[in-house]
């Protein structure tokens, strides 16, 4: 055999294995460098992003806290706007029409807000630079107006503007290797209903609400009537409480028919130190445990205008009819007839304010500390009372609806405000408008003590939100809804929710943030 020929070839072997090992080498290596820059990216991606955030964040906060809305007075008129269309659009009598947009100098969509001050404290607020390592992260932001109204939240002696925003968010980071990275939120307020439970205390604390006794929850639904025996017919079902603390249900056969909804979590032993949903020694909540995101807030009803005086005490005892000179109190008689059953009192109502711009009963209906012993008919219209007592005997009949009571629960000076200004424990309350909760309307906004006793025909809603309210009743039963500070319910008393309240009054929540989105610029 001839080798000859097979000279060199170890040296070309090894030169073939070295291009292989070197283009391996920087194979590697551009891996190695692709990862490099996929990690720089993404962080740069994320910090961009966060940045974005930010100005989600500063916006909200700016428009929560800062900003005041348009109003039906002043410079920054609702009628200026068309709030028929989404978005709504500034001038409402341009034809061409333009989205209402708060919007930072740098920010991609400019601005178009009737008030140049607003526009300018948006634009000192909701742009900036944040500091991350080694780069700065900016951030440019506008809010375009999707919605709004003004509704009058119950209680409230005023009207609110209730808007819906959509906030976006540019976050930069600039630079050989920049980012831009856009961050798009809705920020809302919405009108629900007020009484959305047949039981809500807004305490946030171990018992706020309390059931035993053999007492709990049902419903019916006065727009849909099933009567039986003299009653509304009621189901075991959307008789839901709620309470920003605890639920304690002591007792067989008590029974929450519905859901319980707390921001609290968990079951078992409540302390301060470790508030627990639902601490039950016997009791039973048919529903669920519905977690609330955040507590809720009621408004405090506005108090009652003009002032009921503090000194001027009423005893209507049919034993001893004596309306003892009070205006708008009139005693029935049979000759001439005057409207009111002999014998009874009548209590002449206020004509119902308007909600702007300066509220105020007008007409009778205001009257100073009450106390019933006999049969006291109320009729539509609005109250102011300073308080209100009857723990005997007496009645307090309803004859024509709604009846609004406002009570101011004053004391007299340097006495402070009354620790009981609400006490119906005796004869109870009779309606006789019908099972339509809303036609008796119970208005407190002080937080003193509030008694009541359910009874054969006890329609009506309480809405009491910083007061402590006890049942004191035998088996009688309360037929609407609600709402107070803490409540305890050991009289077998039973609280039949009005399905119909959801279509009836309503309030206003809490700011959200919600509807988040993110893509890359």
């Amino acid at each position: 055999m001839n080798r000859k020929n097979e000279r060199g070839v170890a040296l070309i072997l090894a030169l073939i294995l070295l291009l292989v090992i070197s283009v391996m080498a920087v194979s590697l290596m551009f891996i190695s460098q692709t990862e490099t820059w996929s990690s720089l990216n993404y962080k740069l991606m994320s910090q961009a992003r966060d940045g974005a955030e930010a100005g989600i964040n500063a916006a909200a906060n700016y428009i929560i806290n800062t900003y005041t809305p348009p109003s039906s007075s002043g410079t920054d008129l609702l009628s200026s706007y068309n709030s028929n269309v989404s978005p709504v659009q500034y001038p409402a009598s341009n034809s061409g029409n333009h989205d209402v947009v708060l919007s930072t100098s740098n920010a991609h969509k400019a601005a178009n807000y009737p008030v140049s001050s607003v526009e300018t404290a948006f634009q000192n607020a909701a742009q900036g630079n944040l500091t991350a390592g080694n780069v700065t992260v900016g951030y440019a932001t506008r809010a375009t107006l999707l919605s709004q109204d003004q509704v009058l939240p119950y209680g409230s002696a005023s009207f609110e503007t209730v808007q819906t925003w959509r906030i976006t968010s540019d976050g930069t980071v600039n630079g050989v290797r920049a980012a831009d990275e856009e961050v798009s939120a809705v920020l809302e307020k919405q009108i629900t209903p007020v009484f959305s439970y047949a039981a809500f205390a807004t305490a946030n604390g171990c018992g706020s609400l309390n059931f035993g006794g053999g007492g709990g929850t049902a419903s019916y639904d006065s727009s849909n009537l099933t009567m039986t025996g003299g009653h509304p017919s009621v189901t075991g079902t959307a008789g839901n409480v709620g309470t920003n603390g605890n639920l304690a249900t002591n007792g067989n056969p008590t029974t929450i028919n519905g859901n319980l909804s707390t921001p609290r979590t968990g079951t078992g032993s409540c302390s301060s130190g470790g508030v627990t949903a639902w601490t039950s020694s016997g009791g039973t909540v048919t529903g669920g445990l519905v977690q609330l995101p955040q507590p809720v807030v009621y408004p405090t009803p506005a108090a009652p205008n003009p002032a009921p005086p503090t000194s001027q005490p009423l005893t209507l005892n049919n034993s001893a009819v004596d309306c003892g000179g009070v205006t708008g109190c009139i005693i029935g008689t049979t000759s001439p007839p005057n409207g009111c059953p002999s014998g009874d009192f009548c209590l002449a109502p206020g004509t119902c304010p308007p909600a702007n711009p300066a509220p105020a009963l007008s007409g009778p209906g205001v009257y100073g500390d009450i106390t019933i012993k006999g049969t006291v008919h109320l009729s539509s219209g609005c109250y102011n009372i300073n308080s209100l007592t009857e723990n005997g005997g007496g009645t307090l009949t309803i004859d024509t609806g709604p009846v609004v009571v406002n009570v101011a629960g004053a004391g007299v000076p340097p006495a402070g405000p009354l620790a009981t200004p609400i006490n119906l424990t005796g004869g109870g309350l009779i309606n006789n408008v019908g099972w339509n909760a809303d036609m008796f309307q119970l208005q407190y906004g002080g937080s003193g003590t509030i008694n009541v006793k359910g009874g054969a025909n006890a329609v009506g809603v309480l809405y009491a939100p910083n007061a402590t309210l006890s049942f004191n009743s035998a088996g009688g039963n309360w037929y609407g809804a609600v709402i107070t500070g803490s409540m305890t319910d050991l009289g077998h008393a039973q609280i039949n929710y009005d399905i119909n309240l959801q279509k009836q009054d309503v309030t206003v929540s809490n700011w959200m943030l919600d509807s988040f989105s993110w893509k890359k610029n």
